[in-house]
This record gives C-alpha cells, structure tokens and sequence, in this order.
C-alpha cells in the first residue's frame, strides 16, 4: 500500500508541474498569482488524503466538499494533459519536419494561448458530459444457452453490479438509480462483484436498508474487491452482510440444486494479511460438472489452472477506464476490460463496466451498467 500511495503521489504531482508549466507558457504569470496557482496544486495533489482524514475525524460535510473539488479537479486535469499531450507530439512532428526539410512551418504551430485552452475548454465540456452520462445507469443484456440449465427449470436470470463505491460521493440518489434497473429486471440470482464500497465508508446510513430491498428468490451472493481491504475489511463485510449478501471468500455452494457459484477475495488482501488463500483449481473441481458454475472474481484475470472448470467468470475492478483515454492505458494491462469473451470450449468471461464510479464522479465513452444474464436451457 505505501509503494502504491509514493507511485500515486509522484505520478499525480508530475501530472500537476507539467500542468504549470502550460499555464506558465501561456500566461505571463507575476510572482503572486504563479504562487497561487502552485499552492492550489499542491492541495489538489493532497486532497485525497484531506478527504479521508477529515471523515475520519468527523467532518463529513467538509470531506464530501473536498471529495467533489478534489476528483472532479481529478478528471479535468487527467482530460487536460490527456489532449495537451496530443497537441504537444503534434508540434513535436512540426519541429522535426522544419529541421529534416528545411521549411518553415512556424505558421501551422499553435501559440502557447491556443495550446491552453483548446485542451482547457475540451476536458470542461467533456467532465460536464461525462458527469451526465455517469448518472445514465443502462442494462446490458446477454444470453447464454446451456444444457446445464434442467429443462423443468427453464432459465435462471442472474444480474451483477460491481463497482458502486458506495461512500462520499456515491450515496443513495445514485443507489436508488442502479437499484431501479436491478428491480426491473426481476433477477432470480443478485450478485456483486467486488468494491460495493469505497474507501471513505463511515457512514453509510440507510444504504445497507435499499439494498436489502432486493429478495431473488435463490440469493445474493458478494466477493470482495480491492476497496473492501481500503475502506476496512471488517466493517465492509459487516455492512454487505447487512445488505443482505452472502459473502463468498475462497468457497463455494450448489444453489437450490441448479447453479453451482464461487467466489474469491480480491488479491489486495494479501497485502493486509487478510487473504483467504484457495486454489481456485481446487474449489472449482470439488463441482459436479453437470451444473452450470459461475465464479465471482473482482478483477478479470484468468487463472489458467481454472480455465475450462467454470462455465463464465464475472468481474468488473476496470470499469472500461471510466474516462477515455485512460481505457488505453487499463487495456494494457488487461486483455478484457469490458464484455464478453471466450476463454476456451467451455469457460466463457463477463467483465462488468461498473455500476457506480471511483474518484470523479465522471465517465466518458464508459457508460455504467447493471448487468443481466439470461441462463436458458439450450432446447428453448
């Protein structure tokens, strides 16, 4: 955790001078005013920390102010280099055909204002839209046909959230919209795969109830995701509990005879010695291979051990990047960040967009969802 705060803070606070550095170029700042500016940044740089230890110390209005400045300030900053950063390759590509063809093209170089605030007046018009389309909760449907489904049973409908971050800024107007989709799909199985809460949960009052709300007739099922371990493990589990979950962690059941789910702890457990440590390939062939399994894991990675004892894996944890381009960046490192795909003959993958949203309460090109699978037996 405290490689991962010194990464964070370094990356953020370079992210910050090479935004002074613009403005400077820009402007013909006077000593007070670049003060000014440098001051804010170096608040901004801090304000996560700010914001949790000022909900910690019960100052709930000033660390939910703090939330909204600090990561709506977040994504602008994020879309501002994103786009300056374009320009600035695009002046480098100039600079070097003057110099390889001997010609002059100072005339097609922006000035320095122009490089300020085409990148400035985009990621405000972008963070104003994407703040919209954040609240634009849509339902992905997908359907599966299988034999594993009894034909006297007919189809089993699962639906998944994942990614709520329930906490400062995530509250019950935003819960009440994604519940609304849960309620309207009528799901038989409610699962939630991972980060239901964020980081700042200290009070969640009333939230646990609306979940609760919701009754499938065979369960709700939830695994861990990274932001359980941040926020505290023993009270996220108190409050998914409370919710009406059951709470999977290295282990697995048959439910009501039909479907077999299991469901494992988010690897950042492991860095607070709370991992519940189960080989996957283990768990999964303890599982009659008549029934259909589903295995709940907040981030899509495969276990290649694993692959072909499941039937589909649900996970979330990438949210699609939330604010492109950032989804170029999460698409290195994870081959599926958003959809469906196929793992092999039998194991097929579901990655989750997110239901809520971390940091700025922002997506761009990375609209949320609440996910609802179709089980159908494959003779219907």
């Amino acid at each position: 955790m405290r490689t991962f705060l010194i990464f964070f803070f370094a990356l953020y606070g370079s992210l910050h001078l090479y935004a002074f550095l613009k403005i400077k170029n820009a402007f013909d700042l006077s000593k007070q005013s670049g003060l000014f500016i440098a001051l804010f940044m170096a608040v901004m740089i801090v304000a996560p920390i700010i914001v949790r230890l000022s909900e910690k110390a019960g100052h709930e209005f000033f660390a939910r102010v703090m939330s909204y400045i600090g990561y709506f300030w977040m994504g602008i900053l994020f879309l501002f280099i994103s786009i300056s950063l374009i320009i600035d390759i695009y002046r480098l590509l100039l600079y070097a055909g003057s110099y390889l063809m001997r010609k002059d093209f100072s005339i097609f170089l922006p000035s320095g204002h122009y490089a300020f605030y085409v990148p400035l007046a985009l990621s405000l018009l972008i963070v104003l839209y994407g703040y919209f389309e954040a609240l634009n909760i849509r339902t992905q449907r997908i359907t599966i046909k299988t034999s594993k489904i009894p034909e006297e049973v007919g189809q089993v409908r699962i639906v998944q959230i994942s990614d709520v971050h329930l906490g400062l800024i995530v509250r019950e107007k935003k819960l009440r919209r994604i519940l609304k989709e849960v309620q309207a799909a009528h799901p038989d199985i409610l699962v939630s795969t991972g980060d239901l809460v964020d980081g700042q949960i200290n009070d969640l009052s009333g939230l646990s109830e609306l979940l609760k709300e919701i009754k499938p007739r065979y369960g709700k099922y939830a695994i861990t995701g990274n932001h359980e371990f941040y926020a505290g493990l023993e009270q996220s589990l108190v409050f998914t509990e409370k919710s009406g979950f059951k709470i999977l962690r290295g282990e697995g059941l048959t439910m009501a005879g039909i479907i077999n789910i299991a469901g494992f702890d988010d690897p950042q457990g492991k860095t607070y010695g709370l991992y519940n440590e189960v080989a996957e390939r283990d768990l999964l062939s303890g599982f009659s291979r008549e029934k259909f399994t589903l295995l709940l894991k907040h981030r899509p990675l495969v276990d290649k051990d694993a692959n072909g004892l499941f039937d589909l894996q649900l996970s979330g944890h990438v949210h699609k990047g939330q604010i492109f381009p950032f989804s170029i960046i999460t698409g290195l490192y994870y081959p599926v960040q958003a959809g469906f795909a196929t793992l092999s003959e039998r194991s097929k993958l579901y990655v989750s967009r997110g239901s809520g949203t971390w940091g700025p309460p922002v997506r761009f090109l990375s609209p949320p969802e609440v996910t609802l699978i179709d089980l159908v037996h494959e003779g219907m």
